[in-house]
């Protein structure tokens, strides 16, 4: 059982884990209400980049849920951590949306247009990828710019279904570039982790990751020492969980059943 006085923080994904589409889903305002009062630390854990951690931000409010900005990382934002501290003179060509252009423009990194320009490619999640924009990565990575992925989700959960996400892009354009990944900057990778425990001081024997995801959430907290729990409301479904190697610690039906385990 998940005893929730036993931990210090516990890191919650987003889609399909705290909401799906406009609605929160069940048990998630009172579980995170009944932590906060324990004066645990909460941190919101995202590989969107569509959406800025101020538009994540707002859209938790607007859910009724109390959220502040540095309490939200994206993958978006990881990557701009990751250009910032690896390669501060970046010229960046970028595939993916306005969220994620804001995101990296806030570290002040040059982002280009031109492939010949590029020394680093950085895919996101875009709803509006054309042929001309994977041409235009691909000659940049032929050309030798590291080809940065900010996650490595395949779907992105909706209501009724799913859509593609950054993955199917990334491989697009490293089939068409003839160059592998340089780097993914968001769950599950080791760098994300790294940067949610220092951002809160904490150490990960004493925190819990909740997500729906097996190959991000529950990944990202297995390889870096987390607690782990599953909530089935999102895009694993109980075949895949029989089917996988990656077990979490704890499953849970929806979000209410965390809540109502002292």
């Amino acid at each position: 059982m998940l005893d929730t006085d036993r931990y210090d923080a516990y890191f919650f994904d987003l889609d399909g884990t705290i909401f799906l589409g406009n609605e929160l889903l069940p048990g998630v305002e009172k579980t995170l209400a009944a932590l906060r009062e324990k004066q645990k630390k909460i941190m919101f854990l995202t590989n969107t980049t569509v959406q800025t951690r101020t538009a994540c931000q707002t859209r938790l409010q607007k859910l009724g849920l109390v959220a502040r900005r540095e309490e939200i990382m994206t993958a978006a934002y990881a990557a701009g951590l990751y250009l910032q501290e690896n390669a501060e003179q970046a010229r960046v060509l970028i595939v993916g949306e306005p969220a994620l252009e804001e995101e990296i423009a806030s570290f002040h990194i040059k982002q280009v247009q031109d492939a010949e320009e590029a020394t680093h490619v950085l895919v996101g999640m875009d709803r509006a990828f054309t042929y001309e924009k994977l041409q235009q990565a691909a000659d940049a990575v032929r050309n030798g710019a590291h080809l940065i992925v900010a996650n490595p989700d395949p779907l992105c959960p909706v209501p009724g279904g799913a859509i593609p996400d950054t993955w199917p892009l990334a491989r697009a354009i490293e089939t068409a570039g003839g160059a592998s990944v340089w780097a993914m900057t968001g769950k599950p990778s080791r760098y994300y982790a790294e940067q949610v425990f220092q951002q809160l001081q904490v150490q990960p024997e004493r925190c819990v990751m909740v997500g729906d995801r097996l190959e991000t959430d529950i990944l990202l907290g297995k390889n870096s020492g987390m607690k782990t729990a599953l909530v089935m409301t999102g895009v694993t479904t109980s075949r895949e969980l029989e089917a996988t190697e990656i077990q979490p610690d704890y499953i849970l039906p929806t979000m209410e059943a965390m809540g109502q385990v002292e």
